[in-house]
């Protein structure tokens, strides 16, 4: 602790006697100092106890007296030494009285007790405090180190941490979420942080704050985590006052502890990439068996379960695109982070290997990694575009992989943020059909009928649509359309003849169908429904 006005009085050699405001006696004291000056505020720092002989000071008249303790509490002095028998025998009874009124220590010093003596007891008791500090800080460091090298890692340097300090400590990873607390209590205290934790990363690194909590008095500092300009993970203390000499001491430890088991799990992720992108290339060559034997332990247990192939990209001139690594992870970094980081909390394995612009993922079906990609999307910032696989065995690893690529290239079309294969395969392609290119491509394919039909000369679309749709049935289409078959006959040939294209070429059929379907469905999208007028396409 450092010296307060009570370890003076206590001091044997000083003799010091309390005259006035003996319950504010635990006030630390930061110096002792001497000051004649009428008015000493303009010299001071605060924490101070000042020693006085009233050699210019007019001890004896009470208005005086009054203003003069008053500045000297308002600045943030601690207390009034007074040395007796020098130029007045007894502290002057004013003195006493004003003291007394606003509560502020005043304490007799004897005349045989020279404030030298007084001033090197406290610098002596302030050096011992900082030599405790710094004594309790080194002691602090071995500790924590031990602890960061135990086999629980981050929970039992935070717990060691949590001692120290008197408080609690929270650990966070790049989404935000608490990956350790000590004491166990502090989870749920830490949760109602993350948005001050999420603000803090969005700062380039390293950047610190301080937060408080109203419900609890907590006094929260929160710090980055990592050597670079990205943060890695964020470390946030809590405790009821400020940090003293040696918590600030355990607390910078811990984040330099932190900060070098972040690089050097930087470094194993780094070469986890690396043979992580082998693994990929295997697996698109077919070669699934060399493939499981060289991730071994480290992905091995992922291509043994159902999986799905996860592409995603940035595109060029979005909101996504502009955001640098200076401000804050890129968005494929910051959603291969969090698929991780969600993943190893729950046991599972996930295979993150940037690709250029890209960035491919395996994940398990089903599992956290999957969902946590999902739940990201919702979130994601705009022109990011995902596209995932259906569940494949590694056997099927390379379809996996065309059909990632497809459900990306659909998602960036739609202007989606994630697009999975399975929404692609299941029931109809018909909402493919929404897309600007194949609407572009029927209006193109189609216009020639349409301008026939304006001028007047018959109803060619239409009986495309209803010839189609009765797949080339003369008589039943004739009747959807209330015209004779040979009518039909006549316009299908005037189809063929305009188009230049026959309608016995399967492909042809597809695509004018196909064709009619995309502009039926814009057309439907931009008038409302009629329930007595039959829809024979």
């Amino acid at each position: 602790m450092p010296p307060t006005l009570a370890s003076l009085v206590q001091h044997s050699a000083l003799r010091l006697t309390v005259r006035a405001g003996e319950d504010r006696l635990g006030a630390p004291v930061r110096w002792a100092q001497v000051s004649e000056l009428a008015d000493p505020v303009p010299y001071l720092d605060g924490g101070e106890l000042l020693l006085i002989t009233a050699l210019k000071l007019d001890a004896e008249d009470p208005v005086a007296m009054r203003g003069y303790v008053a500045r000297l509490a308002d600045a943030g002095v601690v207390g009034l030494g007074f040395a007796a028998g020098v130029n007045y025998e007894e502290i002057p009874a004013a003195l006493v009285e004003a003291c007394l009124e606003a509560d502020f220590p005043l304490l007799e010093v004897p005349r045989r007790t020279p404030f030298i003596a007084i001033t090197k007891a406290v610098s002596a008791a302030i050096a011992a405090e900082q030599y405790r500090s710094v004594t309790a800080g080194f002691a602090a460091q071995r500790e924590l180190t031990r602890a960061a090298l135990a086999a629980e890692g981050p929970a039992s340097l935070l717990a060691r941490l949590a001692v120290h300090i008197d408080g609690w400590a929270a650990l966070y990873d790049v989404s935000g979420a608490v990956v350790a607390a000590a004491p166990t209590w502090s989870a749920r205290r830490a949760s109602r942080i993350v948005a001050d934790v999420e603000r803090l990363q969005d700062r380039p690194a390293p950047a610190s704050a301080v937060v408080s909590s109203a419900e609890n008095d907590d006094r929260v500092e929160l710090q980055t985590i990592g050597s670079g300009r990205r943060a890695r993970a964020v470390l946030a203390v809590g405790t009821g006052s400020p940090l003293g000499t040696a918590e600030r001491y355990a607390v910078n430890s811990t984040i330099a502890l932190l900060t070098l088991t972040t690089e050097r799990s930087r470094a194993l992720q780094e070469a986890e990439q690396r043979l992580g992108a082998a693994v990929l290339r295997m697996l698109l060559t077919g070669e699934a068996g060399h493939a499981r034997a060289v991730a071994g332990n480290l992905y091995g247990g992922l291509l043994d379960i159902p999986l799905r192939v996860i592409f995603a990209e940035v595109l060029p001139h979005s909101a996504a695109a502009e955001r640098t690594e200076r401000e804050r992870p890129t968005p494929l970094q910051l959603l291969a982070d969090t698929v991780e980081s969600v993943a190893a909390r729950s046991g599972e394995s996930v295979l993150a290997v940037p690709d250029g612009a890209r960035l491919i993922m395996l994940a398990g079906d089903a599992g956290a990694g999957l969902a946590a990609c999902a739940d990201f999307a919702r979130d994601a910032p705009e022109g990011l575009a995902i596209g995932v696989s259906a569940p494949a065995g590694i056997a099927a690893a390379g379809t996996a992989f065309k059909q990632a690529e497809q459900a990306l290239s659909v998602a960036r079309r739609r202007g989606a943020v994630l697009v999975e294969h399975e929404e692609m395969a299941a029931g109809s392609v018909l909402p493919l059909l929404a897309d600007e290119a194949v609407k572009a491509f029927a209006d193109g394919l189609l216009r020639p009928l349409r301008e026939h039909d304006a001028s007047g000369r018959g109803d060619l679309v239409a009986s495309l649509r209803a010839w189609l749709s009765r797949h080339g049935q003369w008589d039943a289409a004739a009747a959807d359309l209330g015209v004779h078959r040979h009518t039909l006959r006549y316009r299908m040939r005037r189809v063929e003849e305009i188009l230049g294209r026959s309608l016995d070429d399967a492909d042809a059929r597809m695509e004018l169908w196909l064709a009619l379907k995309a502009t039926h469905s814009a057309e439907a999208e931009n008038r409302m429904p009629s329930p007595d007028r039959p829809d024979h396409g």
